[in-house]
């Protein structure tokens, strides 16, 4: 079977990302509480019941809220770096079925192969994920989804494994006119925002997206964009050259939206 993938929902308010193979459905991220979880699901066809695991890639609420509401569903394990989950774990009424990983390593979950690899944000050990599956023979060529949100700025290390992605998932968080320009956020927050430590702007996203343009890449989707302090107008201003040049599908996903199935 090829790698179903849908964003169930992306932005500032949750995050929360489905993937299918032949023997895994898994979610990326959990930052909605589980009961939207679960019309969210719903509305693709799926149930948190047929739901596998969660992989987290950090513990900041719009990430992993919806771990404390799936105390109903113990069948489903919970996979996370040791940082993350104590952070997770210290505002739950109950113990997930955890499931630790050291990051950088390489680990499989069923057909799935999992690689964690740290990005630069302001959370306890976070990281991104690069999510491999297929035996690469003549009938079932490898496959590759990079998830990578939640970053202030890109090292090489980051560079190297998105450039093996045939699907890619990156923030393109603010507008940096836009963030400083908001009436809602103190001084403070907007310095967190655009800090090395915070999330990518559009312009960022762009120079990222620049910097490896690989022809592995099939799609790829901007998405975690800000609802005060972005737009998807200004996300296809700053981006769509680039992606357009490295002849590659996209989709900007507005924030609060999810996304179609994509089947590769």
């Amino acid at each position: 079977m090829r790698m179903r993938f849908c964003i169930l929902g992306s932005g500032s308010e949750g995050n929360c990302a489905l993937l299918q193979t032949g023997q895994a459905r898994i979610l990326v991220d959990a930052g909605f509480s589980a009961r939207r979880i679960t019309q969210l699901l719903a509305g693709v066809g799926e149930s948190l019941d047929r739901i596998d695991a969660v992989f987290l890639t950090h513990e900041h609420g719009d990430h992993a809220a919806g771990i404390s509401g799936l105390s109903r569903h113990p069948h489903i394990q919970i996979f996370a770096n040791h940082a993350t989950a104590r952070a997770v774990q210290a505002g739950l009424k109950h113990r997930p079925a955890w499931q630790f990983f050291e990051t950088g390593t390489r680990f499989r979950f069923r057909d799935l192969e999992i690689e964690s690899f740290s990005v630069p944000h302001d959370a306890h050990d976070p990281v991104a994920f690069l999510f491999t599956h297929g035996p690469d023979d003549l009938f079932s060529p490898v496959r590759r989804l990079a998830w990578l949100t939640d970053l202030g700025h890109a090292p090489q290390h980051i560079k190297e494994r998105i450039r093996e992605a045939d699907v890619l998932v990156v923030e393109a968080n603010y507008c940096p006119r836009m963030l400083q320009d908001d009436p809602k956020r103190p001084w403070s927050v907007k310095q967190r925002i655009r800090g090395r430590h915070g999330h990518l702007s559009n312009e960022s996203a762009r120079e990222l997206l620049a910097s490896v343009a690989s022809p592995h890449w099939r799609h790829v989707f901007l998405a975690h964009l800000s609802r005060d302090c972005n737009s998807p107008a200004a996300v296809e201003n700053a981006c769509a050259g680039v992606l357009a040049a490295a002849k590659c599908g996209c989709s900007i996903v507005a924030p609060g939206t999810g996304t179609p199935f994509y089947e590769f």
